[in-house]
């Protein structure tokens, strides 16, 4: 918690410029391409990885496909997840986060001006509402992050259980799924030393609808956690 409190602090010098600048990316879409908003977003995140000492390696980009949408499950771990996502995807992508943790410092400004998702944990028709907006988006060629395990408080490099209901989004658009291996990901934001933490972000290979056409949301929740579990243990992290 340490090293997240730093990273905020070494940043508010920063909030004059970084804040008015997402808010105006996000008010005026018609000035600022998805492509200038999101390289703007890792601006941000290269700012908070410099200050935190924070290094990610990335490995399989040459698998993530090249054109289309498609929904990327990673495991969770912590509030540095989807940062480092963003930093090792080269296209622009966005994301789903609990409405509730959505406003804090410079993480309100960051999730207006990618378009993600707030979702309401506790709220069933807001959920199938937020499932049913990311299936539209997909179809037309959005591509998403998605947190399939819901918290992350205690899962450090564990892989938990997938909910099968979340997708439904990636299924329902007869989109690619994209198993993403998050490892040591909890490290920087769950650290007491300033010290260098590396963390890893490991693209697998997509399983695409030809794949899982006909499988229920369990078998494929089953799935993509078994893969990125192989995944884990590669880098030789017991995760299931």
């Amino acid at each position: 918690m340490f090293r997240f409190l730093y990273v905020i602090f070494a940043n508010v010098k920063r909030a004059p410029y970084l804040i008015p600048k997402m808010r105006k990316m996000f008010h005026h879409p018609e000035r600022y391409s998805e492509e200038e908003r999101y390289r703007f977003a890792q601006k941000l995140i290269g700012y908070m990885k410099a200050s935190g000492n924070i290094h990610t390696e990335v490995y399989g980009s040459e698998l993530l496909p090249k054109e289309g949408g498609y929904v990327m499950f990673p495991n969770h771990q912590g509030k540095y997840d989807a940062l480092g996502i963003i930093y090792a995807h080269e296209k622009p992508c966005s994301f789903v986060m609990d409405m509730a943790k959505s406003y804090s410092f410079l993480v309100k400004e960051l999730v207006d001006m990618l378009g993600a998702k707030r979702l309401e944990l506790e709220n069933v028709r807001q959920n199938l509402t937020i499932i049913n907006e990311i299936t539209e988006e997909v179809k037309k060629g959005r591509r998403y992050i998605l947190f399939s395990e819901g918290g992350y408080d205690k899962n450090k490099n564990h892989v938990q259980q997938f909910k099968p209901g979340s997708f439904k989004c990636a299924m329902r658009a007869k989109a690619p799924i994209v198993p993403v291996a998050l490892i040591d990901s909890y490290k920087p934001f769950n650290s007491t030393s300033l010290g260098k933490v590396v963390t890893k972000v490991v693209f697998l290979k997509p399983i695409m609808f030809e794949e899982y056409n006909g499988m229920k949301t369990p078998d494929v929740a089953k799935l993509v956690r078994g893969r990125i579990i192989d995944a884990m243990a590669e880098f030789g992290v017991d995760a299931g």
